[in-house]
């Protein structure tokens, strides 16, 4: 049963592989839904890269010419100028239903250092000059969509800027000559970075953040055989405190995608604000899976002498067999047999409160290996059993162990006479236990990634198992590089 020790743990585990839309309807298979608490977090992750970004604008060089009573005419240039050091202090970020988000940045400040220079006749004089800048505050509206490929987009439909107070302090012979003109100089001070601060703002959604929002996985490896379509349904809606991204989560195989002959389930979410996001993952995406596989007839296996264990008091021989089958060696002396296994249909994962279970049923087929290597089938089993899983995720993946159940058996067929179904299926179960389980909780135990952007890791996990989903809620932390 090696090979369904390896595709057990990918269908248990594909059930809760990601955030991407949904299916053949409009329902998705899964939806990430961040929360009031989630936005303000990105809202301040958003200020500290503001914040750097705002170091990087180039202020241009402006002139004009005065004119003062007893002084006269004259010309000045105000040149070399950068930003000093700036303080974003509050920010907020509320969903636009229908459109997107909206940025608020307020209680601000910028200092900006430079260089003047004045003109007089045949008189130059230079000296330098201090910016204060406070009461910034700062609008922006992002609209979010998703292309074609299904990859989320975002643009910035509006910006404005609003400077409170501008105060320039100069210094240097003749800086008491500039600081009689103060207003019109703060009045161009002030335009100029309320248009900067803007313009800095659409390039960096438009070089950042689109780009930081393409590292969502649109597609994903699983192994050989399976891929996971996490692409978006739709564009993100925004709602009151909450803004909901609907992803397909659907499986498929990577040669051959069909396609899947059910919809995914309408989804309830519980109304819970304490993380700042949570993922509900339909059953649909384990079902999915557990179709690719079953069609792919990786759910079959068979089983050879030459597969047991040595040290195993149970071979695969007609003499081993006789336990079992006490005519078996009449007709086929010291003779090899083989069993293959086939899962009737596609395992179909169910959820309910607080329950994760599975019922796969079997068909057992069994085979004599006769001398000129013909196969003679001797008997057919049907196998049964209930499976239940405890699943728990971490930082970035989800983890799975599953509970033992125990196999019922029941003979559909002998052509060799009586047969101890009873001792077969105290065999089957002691297999099981003590091999099959514990290879697929090995390898459940190295989980499966969820599709998250790029240096975002999930801390103080939740998990709640509702009808027809999984629904996991974390906190989250952006690991700044």
């Amino acid at each position: 049963m090696g090979a369904a020790a390896r595709v057990l743990p990918s269908l248990l585990l594909g059930l809760l592989l990601t955030s991407s839309p949904g299916a053949l309807g409009a329902n998705p298979g899964l939806v990430a839904r961040i929360t009031d608490r989630g936005l303000q977090y990105v809202a301040k992750e958003g200020l500290v890269a503001l914040q750097r970004k705002l170091h990087s604008i180039e202020l241009p060089d402006f002139t004009g010419d005065f004119k003062i009573k007893h002084v006269g005419r004259g010309h000045y240039e105000f040149h070399s100028l950068n930003i000093h050091s700036c303080e974003l202090l509050s920010s907020a970020l509320t969903p636009l239903p229908g459109q997107g988000l909206s940025l608020s940045i307020s209680d601000s400040s910028i200092r900006v250092q430079g260089k003047w220079k004045v003109r007089k006749s045949f008189v130059r004089l230079r000296g330098s000059f201090d910016v204060n800048v406070k009461g910034i505050t700062i609008s922006v509206n992002l609209v979010l969509g998703s292309e074609p490929s299904g990859r989320p987009t975002v643009t910035a439909s509006s910006c404005s800027t609003h400077i409170h107070d501008v105060e320039v302090d100069m210094s240097g012979d003749l800086g008491w000559l500039l600081n009689l003109f103060h207003n019109q100089i703060e009045s161009k001070f002030q335009k100029i970075l309320e248009s900067k601060i803007c313009e800095m703002i659409q390039k960096s959604v438009t070089s950042d953040l689109q780009p930081y929002l393409q590292t969502l996985p649109v597609t994903t490896e699983i192994d050989i055989l399976a891929d996971i379509d996490y692409s978006l349904m739709e564009a993100p809606r925004a709602a009151a405190q909450m803004l909901d991204v609907m992803l397909k989560a659907e499986i498929f195989n990577r040669d051959h995608r069909s396609p899947v002959p059910f919809l995914a389930p309408v989804m309830s979410l519980p109304v819970e604000h304490t993380r700042m996001v949570y993922f509900a993952i339909s059953d649909y995406v384990f079902n999915t899976a557990s179709l690719v596989y079953y069609e792919a007839g990786y759910l079959n296996f068979s089983i050879t002498d030459d597969m047991v264990p040595l040290t195993s008091n149970i071979r695969l021989t007609t003499q081993s067999f006789r336990a079992f089958i006490p005519r078996i060696t009449k007709r086929y002396p010291n003779m090899k047999l083989e069993l293959q296994g086939r899962v009737v249909s596609a395992p179909i994962l169910n959820f309910s409160p607080g329950n994760l279970s599975l019922a796969p049923q079997m068909e057992i087929e069994g085979f004599v290996l006769l001398p000129n290597s013909a196969k003679e089938l001797i008997f057919q089993l049907s196998v049964t059993t209930n499976l239940s899983a405890t699943l728990n995720f971490n930082t970035s993946k989800i983890t799975g162990i599953l509970k033992p159940e125990k196999v019922q058996v029941e003979l559909k067929e002998s052509k060799v006479g009586l047969f101890n179904v009873e001792l077969l299926e105290a065999l089957l179960n002691y297999y099981t236990l003590n091999t099959l389980y514990s290879e697929i909780n090995a390898k459940l135990a190295l989980g499966f990634p969820l599709p998250l952007l790029k240096r975002i890791q999930l801390y103080d996990p939740v998990l709640q198992i509702h009808k027809d989903f999984l629904f996991l809620g974390a906190n989250v932390q952006y690991l700044r590089g």
